[in-house]
């Protein structure tokens, strides 16, 4: 039987995916699948992993014929995966020696639907520790109690889906999969799906991810139109957590976490083609009109002047005909 599938989806990481696949082979064990998930890359991965399946002990390998992005490419992974235990890496991170073993060790011991784990944030030569946003470690606990409170940093602002590991019952009951098609801000509607639905989690003094900053290829260093999914996405966050029974609780933290983003991206605007830019703020607009107005007040009251005047401003901005999120 299969212990622990790893989801791993690939796209032009010719230059990262041989350490990547290094580090996968120095967490090898004998019940570990490895599903190497190509989407539809253009450079010399597709072969890279094709030499992988061969050599890499439990490496599974699968292709897209259609780039479908991140999302989409582990769902892929997920319908693939036969483990008792689930957990991600992107092709261009890798892993401590060992780490996977002992990440299988803690689930298993605290017996709980998922785990967050710390992690490593590279960029260039520079290593910066990430911890949970959770302070009791190795506690089992109910995951909607780790939502709150709302203006602080919680385990949903902590949306690595590779920081940490899922036990298969979340698959069965359809809070795994991510929302197919997003290419940007995809761990956001899964992180708060989990922390509303599931039932049992807990945050584990465990690191053993390097997570790479920086990569040319990375939508986070692209500005053009995928990177407004966000706005999709957190669309979706505040329209599912409306439907929670304890929406009146759990919106004012949605919405002020997708005012932040807004914000941020705002703050940061030169980097998005022109086109892009006029887009984003349109978008934005209506996206602040879209939401609670009464939460979208209170939320904007508790930010600092500089994010809520930016964001106030945006909101009296007018809609250009036909512009919809």
């Amino acid at each position: 039987m299969v212990k622990l599938s790893v989801i791993v989806p690939f796209y032009n990481v010719q230059q990262y995916a041989p350490d990547t696949l290094k580090s996968l082979r120095a967490n090898a064990r004998e019940d570990f699948e490895f599903i190497l998930v190509d989407d539809c890359s253009r450079d010399e991965t597709p072969d890279i992993l094709a030499r992988a399946e061969r050599e890499l002990p439990g490496a599974v390998y699968v292709r897209h014929e259609k780039n479908g992005g991140l999302a989409t490419a582990r769902n892929t992974g997920i319908d693939t995966a036969r483990g008792e235990y689930l957990t991600f890496l992107d092709g261009d991170d890798w892993l401590a020696p060992g780490y996977y073993p002992r990440l299988v060790a803690a689930i298993e011991e605290l017996g709980c639907d998922f785990v967050r784990t710390d992690h490593v944030q590279c960029t260039g030569r520079a290593r910066a520790i990430h911890r949970v946003p959770h302070g009791r470690r190795g506690v089992v606990m109910n995951p909607r109690d780790a939502i709150l409170p709302a203006d602080r940093s919680t385990s949903v602002d902590y949306a690595y889906a590779w920081a940490g590991a899922y036990h298969r019952r979340l698959v069965d009951r359809g809070l795994l999969h991510f929302t197919d098609g997003l290419r940007t801000a995809e761990d956001r509607p899964w992180i708060w799906k989990l922390h509303r639905e599931a039932e049992s989690f807990a945050a584990v003094s465990l690191m053993g991810v390097y997570y790479r900053r920086g990569v040319a290829s990375s939508l986070t260093q692209i500005g053009d139109v995928r990177q407004l999914d966000f706005i999709r996405a957190f669309d979706q966050v505040v329209a599912e957590t409306a439907g929670d029974q304890d929406a009146d609780k759990l919106l004012p933290k949605a919405v002020r976490t997708y005012c932040a983003i807004i914000s941020h991206h705002l703050g940061s605007i030169e980097r998005f083609e022109p086109p892009v830019a006029r887009k984003l703020k349109s978008m934005s607009a209506v996206a602040l009109r879209r939401m609670p107005q009464d939460v979208l007040d209170d939320a904007l009251d508790s930010m600092d002047i500089e994010r809520a005047s930016r964001l106030r401003r945006l909101r009296r901005r007018p809609a250009p005909a036909g512009v919809a999120a």
